[in-house]
């Protein structure tokens, strides 16, 4: 008896130890946790301190050489972020940009500004029946320029996955990357670079500006 009363004894001392070693623990693994917690940004603030300069707060940017990130769909702005990082689309001041993001920052980011409404705009001349129109519509026959509405619809709505929203794009921004396409300085999109490479810069101007305009 004295044996077993002993060995209770035992037991009981090396389970209060146990717990006391345990609540020890969990302030650390709390801690620990809280630690995780602080370094997990909101995405307000990410756009804040990376996109809001250049892109604007809801991705309407003022600054016409950089694109409107507004309604843009997600998958294509994540595949966006995900080329820059990569450095299949070489952009020297996106690639400092994205440098720091995690792939749960890109696609947060990514789903903000698609949920942002685009801010609309007008085309300077390339109106109805312009040559804009013509080569967004019809393409251009004489070089086997496609029609940009087969890809990004007749309305610039785009294709979600496959092609971005063009509607009410800065037209220059949308010059800029069609010449960047025909040059190869921008390499990420195999089949804009092959339509880019057969349009003048007069072509591209108009079919820029009508796009801007796009609704």
């Amino acid at each position: 008896m004295k044996n077993l009363f002993k060995l209770a004894l035992m037991l009981s001392s090396v389970f209060v130890a146990y717990l006391a070693v345990a609540e020890d623990a969990e302030p650390e693994k709390s801690a620990a946790s809280s630690e995780v917690a602080a370094e997990k940004k909101p995405v307000d603030q990410i756009v804040q301190n990376v996109c809001a300069a250049c892109h604007a707060p809801d991705g309407n940017s003022v600054i016409t050489l950089n694109p409107k990130l507004s309604g843009q769909h997600p998958e294509y702005l994540l595949k966006q972020l995900y080329n820059f990082k990569e450095g299949t689309r070489a952009n020297a001041v996106m690639a400092g940009m994205v440098a720091n993001l995690t792939p749960e920052d890109m696609q947060n980011l990514s789903q903000y500004f698609s949920e942002q409404p685009i801010a609309l705009a007008k085309a300077k001349a390339n109106g109805k029946g312009s040559l804009g129109e013509k080569i967004y519509r019809g393409g251009i026959a004489k070089t086997n320029v496609p029609a940009c509405a087969a890809c990004h619809g007749a309305n610039g709505a785009g294709l979600p996955k496959q092609f971005p929203r063009l509607a009410s794009q800065h037209a220059d921004y949308t010059y800029q990357q069609l010449k960047t396409f025909r040059t190869g300085e921008r390499a990420n999109a195999p089949m804009m670079m092959a339509i880019a490479a057969k349009m003048t810069d007069a072509e591209m101007q108009a079919v820029s500006d009508y796009i801007q305009g796009m609704r």
